[in-house]
């Protein structure tokens, strides 16, 4: 789709947030809360944003987006060369991040910029009278997006904010705060890695693991999946309709292997973290390096995410 900047707002001095109309005022494709959307700048460089805007606004989309100091042209493009009436590619939106609908209890932890999508969670929430409490850490209220709105009517009494707090303290704030709630709470979290890290493996000793949900806006590099890495070596894929065999050396993907055979598999972040990629695997030890799919389903190995895992067994076969 083509949407319109129609509305910009300074959140904080690095976060600025974004609402998108069709030109012709049509509602928009819905969405339920965690969802995010594939955002393509100035630049053409594509990023994915979460949807934090109301969900009674069907002729919008609202994302925010922090200007990073690395930034590749992204974030750094959005706030630099948007302006309101820009027009901006953006995808439908898809969700890995959603409310367990069976859920009794509800506890969000966000930090910094990780707020934006359980910020939706929370506007269902309050529109179903769902039990729920929305931790959210920043270093000072200064940085904290959405920090008025947050502090006011209808959310007050259901944020809770803490700033300042130090990684060695972490485990001592998130562990009180999963004490307060009931053991059967499910538990979201997004921000950036080590916090989610320390947020999971606090939930962890009280929780299973459905309980447990994430998502990551970055690649999370791992031991196999670092240049030269364990596992980097080529390996064979196999079409289950066609019965023909293709390699993959070192340092080519499985979706680029396939796209020169002339299949064509979307993608969009080609990083591993939004799941467009995602295909039925059915014979074969997959390598995977993705952070889209849960332990569960990794554990399950039927399938893999062909944008940047790779394989342990010498062949895998695809239900392509």
């Amino acid at each position: 789709m083509k949407l319109i900047v129609d509305n910009i707002t300074d959140e904080t001095g690095d976060i600025r947030s974004f609402r998108l109309v069709s030109p012709d005022g049509a509602a928009l494709p819905q969405y339920e809360p965690g969802a995010h959307i594939d955002v393509t700048g100035p630049t053409g460089v594509m990023r994915q944003y979460s949807l934090c805007g109301p969900l009674d606004d069907v002729h919008a989309y609202t994302i925010a987006v922090k200007k990073e100091t690395a930034s590749r042209g992204g974030s750094a493009a959005l706030h630099d060369a948007v302006r309101i009436g820009s027009v901006l590619e953006v995808g439908v939106p898809r969700n890995l991040f959603a409310l367990d609908a069976g859920a009794r209890e509800h506890v969000l932890f966000g930090a910094g910029i990780g707020v934006t999508p359980l910020l939706s969670m929370a506007y269902r929430l309050l529109a179903q009278g769902g039990n729920f409490t929305l931790h959210y850490f920043a270093r000072a209220r200064e940085y904290a997006a959405f920090a008025d709105l947050l502090d006011a009517p209808p959310f007050a009494g259901k944020v809770r904010f803490h700033y300042g707090v130090r990684g060695a303290d972490m485990a001592h704030y998130l562990q009180a705060c999963l004490d307060a709630a009931d053991p059967q709470a499910h538990v979201y979290t997004c921000g950036p890695a080590p916090f989610m890290d320390a947020v999971v493996a606090c939930a962890a000793r009280s929780r299973p693991e459905e309980a447990i949900h994430l998502e990551h806006f970055k690649a999370v590099e791992t031991a196999s999946s670092a240049p030269g890495g364990d596992g980097d070596a080529a390996f064979d894929i196999r079409l289950a309709s066609s019965g023909k065999v293709m390699q993959v050396p070192p340092g080519v993907s499985i979706v680029d292997v396939l796209s020169q055979a002339g299949i064509c598999i979307d993608t969009s972040c080609r990083e591993g973290i939004c799941g467009t990629c995602v295909v039925p695997l059915l014979e074969g030890e997959p390598d995977h390096r993705d952070n889209c799919l849960s332990k569960k389903e990794k554990a399950a190995n039927d399938q893999i995410c062909t944008c940047v895992s790779r394989a342990r067994s010498g062949l895998l076969v695809l239900d392509l």
